[in-house]
């Protein structure tokens, strides 16, 4: 699903960015390519890819950019770009200049946005990912997974006071529950579907809800509903980060990869 104003935000990004370091070509993966976008409530997700590496004054001409779009585009906090030069393509594990979350930094395509961008990437301009990108095995995609489970997403299960916020509960439950499916069987589901997952898992009923109705339901389900209370937020953080972390340990120990 896309609206007028998605369709504006990217006609925008891509003019401004064409001012700048015309892309070879601009791809969009994640929500809005695999058929599970919801304006408002999904990141818009794009990798651009540059003839060159960028200099420094493009570099800051990018960032005013999205400092820009943020400022003046009801959706543009949602707008996420890395830029990923050409001759760097087959260097998997190079990080690249990347705006996401208001912040500029770099990080590399990971396995998993490379798959995407295989499956499902939407062509926003310039040829496709195929021939371009270097292919994902799976062997590839799931040591990427197990150790992002291991290396960044164990770690944050310890920290309580992330899990108050619904990015964090969000993030947490949807992300194990689509690497619980691409590690059992090789393939990437949407957040949609992470849901579905998430019951098979016996996860806890009110936070699978929860998620369900602020990503999918309507924009005000209960109009005469108060504030949500700090004991819930308290309570749901803690039933999504005993359930995540739990179930990390789970899949890490059946690799052999515990602690």
């Amino acid at each position: 699903m896309e609206d007028t104003e998605v369709r504006r935000l990217l006609t925008r990004f891509a003019a401004g960015m064409g001012a700048v370091a015309a892309p070879a070509a601009l791809w969009a993966h994640g929500s809005l390519a695999l058929g599970d976008f919801r304006p408002g409530r999904s990141d818009l997700d794009l990798v651009a890819l540059t003839d060159a590496g960028l200099t420094p004054v493009q570099e800051e001409r990018l960032r005013d950019l999205h400092q820009r779009i943020v400022a003046e585009e009801p959706l543009g906090g949602s707008l996420h770009c890395t830029y990923l030069p050409l001759p760097a393509v087959a260097d998997t594990l190079r990080p690249h200049p990347t705006w996401a979350l208001g912040e500029w930094f770099e990080r590399p395509v990971t396995p998993v946005a490379r798959r995407e961008l295989a499956l499902g990437s939407r062509v926003l301009s310039g040829p496709p990912p195929a021939g371009l990108l270097p292919p994902v095995s799976d062997a590839e995609l799931a040591e990427f997974i197990r150790g992002d489970l291991r290396g960044y997403w164990l770690p944050v299960t310890a920290k309580r006071e992330l899990w108050v916020r619904d990015i964090w509960v969000d993030a947490g439950m949807l992300t194990f529950a689509r690497a619980s499916v691409t590690l059992r069987e090789g393939r990437l589901i949407t957040k949609r579907e992470a849901l579905d997952e998430l019951r098979a898992q016996g996860a806890p009923a009110e936070v699978i809800e929860d998620i369900r109705r602020r990503r999918y339901g309507p924009p005000r389900e209960n109009p005469q509903a108060g504030p949500v209370s700090d004991d819930w937020l308290v309570q749901r953080g803690e039933l999504a980060r005993r359930f995540v972390g739990q179930g990390i340990d789970r899949v890490l120990a059946q690799a052999g990869q515990a602690g």
